[in-house]
């Protein structure tokens, strides 16, 4: 068998790993690999397209790979420097090196004419020879052949002084001293490029949005959390926000495949938001939120919060407050970061620009045009954060399909399963690399061993996926939680109630049980059992799991600490039961 990755992303780089090492796990003959990169460095997006100041959006114990793990000292949330610094560190620990091959340009992709199995042809970066290589299967994992794109708004680059894309922004130092600067687009990077904005020396920052946007915290509310300002909070994410022995496992096909989990969810989630800041459109939002047919936790992609202070600033100001609005943030309320002064003045989406380079907007009906629409704004600057087109200009569209395509479980189109895509989705409120992760396996397993991959059934696809509208630019949003546990199930790596409670017999260690009921659907509860089965997991679950779990310090933390401190001597058996006497959880969940 020979296969082949193109990109070395932190997708490309985790199937490399994957396929250099799956006889070792699945008793094959050794995988023959080779991985294409035309960079002269691996990182992939984290190391092509960062600028000033850039961190990653989900914390560490989710983003790293279950068998190699960011250290204790790194931050909660590690910035891109380091984490491509994580990812040399990960290729020395498995040593894949000597298959990488850096500033390859993958020039073309097409059936092998011998028979089965592909040929790739690329060339050295400066030789312009070009060789071929032909393999059994191929994983396409490069988010690097992509066209930025540009919005169609008469004027804008005829009467702005410096129009640019995403893609060329790099530093602070573009934005200049007592500039204008807008932002086009509200999204994740579009958000935080304001605020790098708005904390510099800039004269204006405006940020315009289409259809709203919906602020989530990166550490775990007040109200769930009751925080110590000696410690750190909770990374935010389903660590903090709910149980999961009921959320993604043992979930009745009737209730999966119905909108009543996202119903819940989004009474939850816009509930603990108004209980912490008294708006429901997002953490401390007062404007600026999804567009009704959208503002539904089933449509959102999440976006960090940094910038929202400063958006709701002058609206903050004058805003009248209710009388139960006062009694709740006197009992709880999420401090709100002083913007001395400062702020992002958020607007619709431009409709032109006119000669003087002033901005004309559409009017949306909010309140957010009412304060821009004779506001005489004339940028110095927009930055265009609208995404990119991806393309594949190496493969053969009359024989392969695209990502876009791949209809099964989004890592394949089932007319050809030796073809993957690894990392091509997008998770409302996760991570891609710990998903990479999991497609890999599930890929390799069945091109290696398609006996040990259940039945892939097209009804088990529609409960993970966003439910999209269809002028929605990104189609291809999941939730984390349930396209784990699916990939699990697939695998038969989900370990049942029974078994690990067997397990936490078996190793008088009640923290296993616990890290895997409370803790969120990280890849470790899927080394546990399965095609894949690492010994590490359990010992990292009973650790850096539970020590994640405690961090939550009132409701779960304190309680888990109290209940470990009465059974130390207890059997197993009675340690859980004590423990559900201590612990709100199965009430909770009840």
């Amino acid at each position: 068998m020979k296969a082949a990755v193109i990109g070395a992303g932190p997708s490309g780089l985790v199937t490399l790993k994957y396929l250099v090492s799956a006889h070792t796990f699945l008793g094959t003959e050794p995988i023959e690999t080779l991985l294409f990169e035309s960079e002269d460095t691996i990182g992939g997006t984290f190391q092509a397209r960062i600028y000033e100041d850039t961190e990653l959006v989900s914390s560490k114990q989710l983003t790293s790979f279950s068998d190699f793990r960011l250290r204790d000292e790194d931050p909660d949330f590690v910035s891109a420097e380091r984490y491509v610094k994580y990812l040399h560190e990960y290729c020395d620990k498995f040593k894949p090196w000597s298959q990488i091959k850096l500033s390859i340009t993958v020039v073309s992709v097409k059936p092998n004419i011998k028979g089965k199995g592909h040929t790739i042809t690329y060339s050295a970066k400066g030789t312009g020879k070009q060789k071929s290589w032909t393999c059994d299967a191929i994983s396409m994992c490069s988010g690097l052949h992509v066209t930025p794109n540009l919005p169609e708004i008469p004027g804008l680059e005829d009467h702005v002084p410096l129009v640019m894309h995403s893609s060329q922004f790099k530093s602070r130092s573009q934005f200049g001293t007592n500039k204008t600067v807008m932002v086009l687009g509200s999204g994740e990077t579009g958000a935080d490029i304001a605020y790098l904005a708005v904390t510099s020396p800039t004269k204006q920052v405006v940020m315009c949005h289409r259809s709203g946007f919906h602020f989530a915290p990166k550490v775990g509310p007040p109200c769930l959390d009751f925080p110590d300002t000696q410690e750190r909070g909770i990374p935010v994410g389903k660590w903090s926000l709910l149980t999961l022995l009921f959320d993604t496992a043992y979930v009745h096909p009737l209730l999966r495949n119905s909108n009543a989990p996202w119903t819940f969810y989004d009474w939850y989630v816009k509930g603990i938001l108004w209980l912490n800041t008294g708006t429901s459109g997002g953490l401390d939002q007062i404007v600026g939120e999804p567009s009704p047919e959208k503002n539904h936790v089933s449509k959102i992609f999440f976006k960090s919060s940094k910038a929202s202070p400063y958006i709701s600033y002058p609206y903050r100001l004058n805003s009248k407050r209710s009388l139960v609005d006062r009694i709740r943030s006197g009992i709880i309320q999420s401090p709100v970061p002083s913007t001395n002064g400062r702020q992002i003045d958020l607007a619709p989406w431009p409709e032109s620009v006119s000669s003087d380079g002033e901005i004309h907007f559409q009017d949306n009906g909010r309140p957010e045009f009412q304060r821009v629409k004779d506001g005489n704004i004339k940028p110095d600057i927009v930055i265009c954060f609208t995404g990119y087109k991806q393309t594949f200009p190496f493969l053969d569209r009359d024989h392969y399909p695209t990502a876009e395509e791949a209809d099964v479980r989004k890592i394949l189109h089932d007319r050809d399963p030796t073809v993957g895509f690894i990392g091509f989705l997008r998770p409302s409120l996760g991570a891609i690399p710990p998903l990479a992760e999991m497609q890999a396996q599930l890929w390799i397993l069945g091109i290696m061993v398609p006996e040990r991959v259940h039945e892939l059934r097209p009804e088990d696809e529609p409960h993970y996926r966003l439910l999209h509208g269809k002028d929605s630019r990104i189609g291809y949003g999941n939730d984390h939680e349930s396209y784990v546990y699916q990939l699990a199930l697939d695998m038969n790596s989900a370990v049942g109630f029974a078994e690990i409670v067997k397990r936490s017999g078996e190793r008088r260690e009640w923290r296993l049980a616990i890290a895997w009921a409370l803790g969120t659907n990280v890849n470790l509860k899927f080394k546990i059992r399965g095609p894949w089965r690492w010994d590490g997991a359990e010992r990292l679950l009973e650790t850096e799991v539970w020590e994640t779990i405690c961090r939550r310090r009132w409701l779960f933390g304190k309680s888990l600490r109290t209940a470990e401190n009465l059974t130390l001597k207890l059997t197993p058996g009675l340690q859980i039961i004590s423990y559900c006497l201590f612990s709100p959880w199965p009430y909770l969940v009840l």
